[in-house]
């Protein structure tokens, strides 16, 4: 474990199942290690399928300085300025909406969530979904159809009931021009063939004139397999997806044991560092 790591210059991290605890609540330990890293010119970057608006949501007390990848790669801004954005295709976007309609008019239940720069929107008003969409999209509007919505589509998030994993083999398809990437138990994510949490990275890394090797990622599932292919220092959870385990050159401890938290003390301090409880 390389422990510390005194070139580190930027951290980037998965939110849900990663940063945030058992609770699906970020730990109160987390903000005076920001101020730690921010007098040391370490920047943080939470790196996740969420919404720009909700992640600056979150991070509301340190906004001034904060980098944020959202959207899965596809939206980048440090501070006020944008790093880098990728939009849909309007026609590819239409096609995907109409496919997913006939699925469930097969019997499959799903909800969509079209992702857009302005906000997210959703058509399907099961309470259940309505419940789940809000905890990733702080700016979410229900509209009669998503096919009027007049944005800059950014990703196309597919909510399913049951099983993402077992959903996902019915777009394999769309993967000969598109990401298509289970980022949970219940979600899928269609986006352009260039965005990931591992290009958003890099363009962050560029943008910043920070290395590789001065960056550390720390992801759980298969949506943060290339974020820790762009890091130097790549920690799985320990309660990651296999695949992520596999992929990654070091583990962290569980997101419920404040794995973050503790990993980034001991690469500030060393292995012996003390690390908060909560």
């Amino acid at each position: 474990m390389p422990f510390p790591a005194p070139d580190l210059k930027l951290i980037a991290v998965d939110m849900d199942g990663t940063l945030l605890d058992g609770e699906g609540r970020i730990p109160e330990a987390l903000w005076p290690l920001l101020d730690r890293l921010g007098e040391r010119g370490i920047r943080f970057a939470p790196a996740s399928g969420r919404q720009l608006a909700t992640l600056q949501r979150a991070f509301a007390g340190h906004l001034d300085d904060m980098v944020f990848i959202a959207e899965n790669g596809g939206y980048v801004v440090h501070g006020d300025r944008e790093i880098s954005s990728t939009s849909m295709d309007a026609g590819f976007t239409a096609a995907l909406l109409a496919r997913l309609r006939a699925i469930v008019a097969e019997g499959a239940a799903l909800g969509v969530v079209l992702c857009g720069k302005a906000s997210a929107y959703i058509e399907q008003t099961d309470p259940r979904f309505v419940a789940e969409a809000r905890k990733y999209y702080a700016k979410l509007e229900t509209v009669a159809d998503l096919l009027a919505v007049d944005d800059q589509v950014l990703k196309v998030a597919i909510y399913d009931f049951a099983d993402a994993e077992k959903t996902a083999p019915a777009l394999e398809d769309l993967r000969e021009s598109h990401q298509v990437v289970v980022s949970g138990h219940h979600w899928i994510d269609v986006m352009n063939p260039d965005v990931n949490k591992g290009v958003a990275l890099e363009r962050l890394q560029d943008a910043l004139g920070v290395s590789r090797a001065q960056t550390a990622a720390f992801g759980d599932y298969l949506n943060d397999l290339e974020l820790l292919d762009a890091a130097g220092l790549s920690f799985a959870m320990e309660n990651a997806h296999p695949e992520v385990i596999e992929r990654a050159r070091f583990r962290a401890p569980a997101n419920t044991d404040l794995g973050v938290v503790a990993t980034i003390h001991r690469l500030l301090d060393g292995p012996d560092a003390a690390v908060p409880r909560r």
